[in-house]
C-alpha cells in the first residue's frame, strides 16, 4: 500500500464510492456501507467547530484501492516515491465515504464552509488491490473497531464542555482522582465516584440547563474558573460531601466510596445532574458568575437518598416493594428530575 496526500478540492474528481441506491440493489457488489446522514452532519459540524475556534482538526486517512497496474510508482529515494495517477482514473473508496461526503458538502455549501477547508489536504492510504472480494474483506476488517465510551470522548476533547470538564476533573478535589476518565461507569470495588461524562453533564446543566449542550461558545478557561469556585464552595460546605472533598482519593477506602454512592444522591449521575440544574438557577450569564449565597443554600440541603425531599420524584417506591419494609429506587426520567428541581426551588422559595 501507499500513503499519499490529496488536495481537498480534488477529492470529488479522483475518489468514487458506491451510491446508496447501488448498495441497496446489490450489496454483494458494494465496497462500503450506505451513507448515514446523521454521521455526515456530525463530521461537518466537528470540522466547522474546530476551524472557527482556531483549532486543528483531523479526520484520519481515507482508504482507497486501485490496481497497481493502472498507476506509475517512481522511487525517488528511501521509502519515498513519486506516484503518478493518470488523469481521469478514479480511485475506489474502501473506507471513508462519510468523511468524503462531509467535506464535499462543506466545499459546495452556500455558507463559508468552502473557505474554511479549501486550502487543506487529506491523507489517503492507497491499497494496490483490484479484487472486489478482497476490498470487501478489507472494509470489514477496518470496521471492527470498538467505539469509545462517552467518558473517554469527553476526556479526549478540547473545546467547550469537554475542555471545561477536563480542567474541573483535575482541579476540583471532589473530582480529582475520584473520576473514571475512560470507562462508561465508575465501577464497583473502586475509588471512583464519577465518570468524565457525569461531570460533563453537570457542567452543561450548570451553564446551559441541559445535559448535552456542548458549550462551544464558552471560553474554556473563564468558564472553568467560575465553575471551579462554585463546585469547591458547594462540596466543601455540603455535609454530605465535605468528608470526601477534604480527602485525596488514595486516603479513602473503597467502603467509604461505596457507602457514599449508595446513601447519597450526589453519588450517582442523576444526582450530579440535578445539582447542575439547580446551580443554573444561581448562575448569572451576563457576569459569568454564580450567586454564592444561593449556592450555600443548596449546600445546606440534605442530599441523602432518605430525605423525603426526593421521595416520589427521583426516589420512587419499587414496584416489588411490599409493606412493612418499603424499598425505594432511583428513577432518571426527565419528569422525575423536573419534579425534583421544582420541589427544591419551592422549599428554597426560588421562583
Amino acid at each position: 500500500m501507499l500513503q499519499i496526500n490529496m488536495h481537498i478540492t480534488q477529492l470529488h474528481s479522483f475518489l468514487n464510492f458506491s451510491s446508496d441506491d447501488a448498495i441497496k440493489k446489490n450489496l454483494h457488489l458494494a465496497k462500503n456501507r450506505p451513507v448515514d446522514k446523521e454521521h455526515v452532519q456530525k463530521i461537518k459540524q466537528y470540522v466547522v467547530d474546530r476551524v472557527k475556534s482556531g483549532e486543528k482538526w483531523i479526520l484520519g486517512a481515507l482508504t482507497a484501492n486501485i490496481s497497481g497496474k493502472k498507476i506509475s510508482i517512481e522511487p525517488i529515494g528511501g521509502n519515498m516515491s513519486l506516484v503518478i495517477i493518470p488523469k481521469g482514473l478514479v480511485l475506489d473508496i474502501t473506507d471513508g465515504q462519510h468523511r468524503i461526503r462531509a467535506l464535499q458538502e462543506l466545499l459546495t455549501s452556500e455558507s463559508d464552509g468552502r473557505d474554511l477547508i479549501d486550502k487543506d489536504y487529506l491523507p489517503i492510504t492507497l491499497v494496490l488491490e483490484d479484487d472486489l472480494r478482497q476490498c470487501q474483506i478489507d472494509f470489514r476488517d477496518m470496521a471492527q473497531t470498538k467505539p469509545l465510551s462517552q467518558a473517554q470522548l469527553v476526556s479526549f476533547g478540547g473545546l467547550g464542555r469537554d475542555g471545561i470538564t477536563q480542567k474541573l476533573v483535575e482541579q476540583v478535589p471532589m473530582f480529582q482522582g475520584k473520576t473514571q476518565k475512560i470507562k462508561p461507569s465508575p465501577g464497583t470495588g473502586t475509588k471512583f465516584i464519577y465518570t468524565s461524562k457525569y461531570v460533563a453533564n453537570a457542567v452543561s446543566c450548570a451553564l446551559a440547563n441541559e445535559p448535552n449542550n456542548q458549550l462551544l461558545e464558552h471560553n474554556v478557561q473563564e468558564s472553568a474558573e467560575v465553575l471551579l469556585q462554585c463546585f469547591n464552595q458547594f462540596f466543601s460546605e455540603c455535609s454530605d460531601t465535605k468528608h470526601l472533598f477534604e480527602k485525596k482519593a488514595d486516603e479513602l477506602t473503597v467502603d467509604q466510596v461505596n457507602t457514599f454512592k449508595s446513601d447519597c444522591l450526589l453519588g450517582v449521575s442523576i444526582g450530579l445532574e440535578i445539582l447542575g440544574r439547580l446551580l443554573y438557577c444561581t448562575y448569572d450569564e451576563p457576569s459569568n458568575s454564580f450567586n454564592r449565597v444561593m449556592v450555600s443554600k443548596l449546600a445546606k440541603l440534605d442530599w441523602s437518598r432518605s430525605n423525603p425531599l426526593w421521595k416520589n420524584n427521583v426516589m420512587r417506591l419499587s414496584a416489588k416493594s411490599k409493606e412493612p419494609t418499603l424499598t425505594y429506587k432511583i428513577t432518571t426520567s426527565a419528569s422525575a428530575v423536573s419534579t425534583a428541581i421544582n420541589v427544591v426551588k419551592a422549599q428554597l422559595c426560588w421562583n
